[in-house]
């Protein structure tokens, strides 16, 4: 066993604190899990307990990481849980991250979907099945994608898509017009009909 002689705050990270273990400093900590885990001066630690001190700190580190990915915009599970295991967290503490965030709202694949779809409907229309198809890639499952993009029209979607685009092509030439504008919207994942259909609407207003 040994004694817990002294918490000291960091000097260049005043978010930690420096434990000195018997007189001799042993270790630094999260001000936090410190906190938490009732350290004190006094305490008697066992092997056992410094481990479970050091898996602690280890969780909050993937914790910290997790909200810090979080924080640039919304993400899928799996998306989260590849950041963190890239950089280099072990699965029982990206598995207890992603278990706190979930039951905080934080991590939430139906959400995370529905702000994808919204998003590349207000600022790059895409198909459907694009937008499935990106979903999926994401990790999101099968049902949840479904759910969000039933009601994605892509009529509506491909006009979106393409007026911004048709307004920066020449109409003197139809056949070039339809290529760029075609080859524009299959990129974008709309099918042969839709993609004919809308090039014929757009067409016919821009030359109005």
């Amino acid at each position: 066993m040994k004694k817990v002689t002294a918490i000291g705050e960091g000097k260049r990270r005043k978010r930690r604190v420096n434990i000195f273990l018997d007189d001799k400093f042993a270790f630094s900590l999260e001000a936090g899990v410190a906190l938490k885990e009732g350290l004190r001066v006094g305490q008697e630690l066992s092997e056992g307990d410094i481990e479970a001190l050091a898996g602690a700190e280890l969780s909050q580190r993937c914790l910290n990481a997790a909200l810090r990915y979080l924080s640039y915009r919304l993400r899928s599970e799996s998306e989260l849980r590849e950041r963190l295991v890239r950089r280099g967290f072990d699965g029982d503490s990206v598995a207890t991250a992603i278990a706190r965030l979930k039951a905080q709202g934080l991590v939430d694949d139906l959400a995370f979907a529905q702000f994808w779809k919204e998003n590349r409907q207000s600022f790059s229309p895409r198909s459907q099945w694009l937008t499935r198809h990106e979903l999926k890639q994401k990790g999101v499952t099968d049902d949840v994608i479904e759910r969000v993009v039933a009601d994605v029209d892509d009529e509506d979607s491909a006009y979106r898509a393409a007026i911004a685009k048709a307004r920066r092509l020449p109409v003197n030439d139809y056949q070039g017009f339809r290529r760029r504008l075609g080859e524009y919207l299959k990129r974008r994942g709309f099918g042969y009909g839709v993609i004919n259909n809308t090039v014929k609407k757009i067409w016919e207003e821009v030359k109005e």
